[in-house]
């Protein structure tokens, strides 16, 4: 056991690592004492536990913007960032108020050619895994293309389904005005929304890309149309994705539920990255993108040096062998 900054034991083991220099490294694994994992001392991973604590909700994420005069802010940006496994979402879950299972994973988990092609059945999978994997941020579930469009009553049919199936605290749907019916029902019948509006990556085929928006006048108010038609149906926050900054600030300054930007502004009151790509996953980073990290290479180094060993029959060692004591 290891004590922690606040005087809790959490369980502690040590890892053993190859250094650059060719010796052996340690460090201890910890389990934070509000962790959503445990940590298995015969195998090292972290594995799902339930453990006290208090969700992140939907009136408090709506809360965090007030009305300042006639415009609206929020004192404390909110962030969110995309997660799709369990173990990704321990990671995240402490540093986020909201994590959202997007159906951006049909691109980065199955390597398909837009979200189109995803289904429920994959946001309901992975809807429950990252669900199990924090306790912290609220966890919102995007709905796929196809699953409510159709009528109010077919999104409220996936909606339901979606929350049964992953325990999920929100779905997230894409469209403005159109879209205001559905929203209305969702929130009449207990289901929290995000809405979408500006770029949205289900329309692709209809906007002929994935370009900014809002560079024409007439685009921009409809723009702005749509996001107080979703804000007024009751959406709880707005996803405000790939438009031009000026239009960012409109829409955040004019709308009462607190708008959370991709590839929108600063001024949002919040702000939301694909995971993968603020990690560096892929060797092509979107515009909107700031990479914290370069993953890909470093993975790519550690696969290569497993290699070199297992060829060289350098690995495994005895440490990782069984013997005869």
């Amino acid at each position: 056991m290891v004590e922690v900054s606040d005087g809790t034991k959490v369980p502690a083991v040590t890892d053993t690592k190859p250094s650059r220099t060719g010796g052996a490294r340690t460090r201890q694994l910890e389990a934070a004492p509000m962790s959503t994992f445990t940590i298995d001392t015969s195998t090292s991973r972290a594995t799902p536990s339930p453990v006290p604590g208090k969700r992140t909700t939907a009136p408090s994420i709506r809360a965090r913007k007030l009305r300042e005069g006639n415009d609206f802010r929020t004192e404390q940006p909110i962030v969110m960032l995309t997660a799709y496994t369990m173990r990704m979402a321990q990671l995240l879950d402490p540093h986020c108020d909201m994590l959202l299972v997007g159906d951006s994973l049909g691109q980065v988990i199955y390597g398909l050619p837009s979200t189109i092609p995803v289904t429920i059945e994959m946001m309901c999978a992975h809807g429950a895994a990252v669900v199990r994997g924090s306790w912290h941020a609220l966890v919102g579930v995007d709905m796929p293309f196809g699953s409510y469009e159709a009528s109010p009553a077919q999104g409220f049919e996936s909606a339901a389904r979606i929350m049964k199936e992953t325990g999920c605290a929100a779905v997230k749907l894409e469209g403005g005005e159109a879209m205001a019916p559905t929203i209305d029902l969702l929130t009449n019948r207990g289901i929290p929304v995000i809405g979408h509006v500006g770029l949205t990556p289900q329309a692709v085929n209809v906007l002929g890309g994935y370009g900014a928006r809002g560079r024409e006048e007439r685009e921009a108010e409809k723009i702005i149309a749509d996001a107080k038609a979703v804000a007024d149906a009751g959406a709880f926050c707005i996803v405000v994705e790939g438009v031009m900054e000026g239009l960012a600030c409109d829409i955040a300054a004019q709308v009462a539920p607190p708008v959370i930007g991709i590839g929108a502004s600063a001024a949002c009151d919040g702000q939301v990255l694909v995971t993968d790509d603020m990690l560096g996953m892929f060797e092509r980073t979107p515009r909107f993108v700031k990479r914290y990290d370069d993953l890909a290479a470093r993975i790519s180094e550690a696969a290569r040096a497993y290699a070199d060993e297992v060829r060289s029959r350098s690995f495994p060692t005895g440490d990782q062998t069984y013997r005869p004591k």
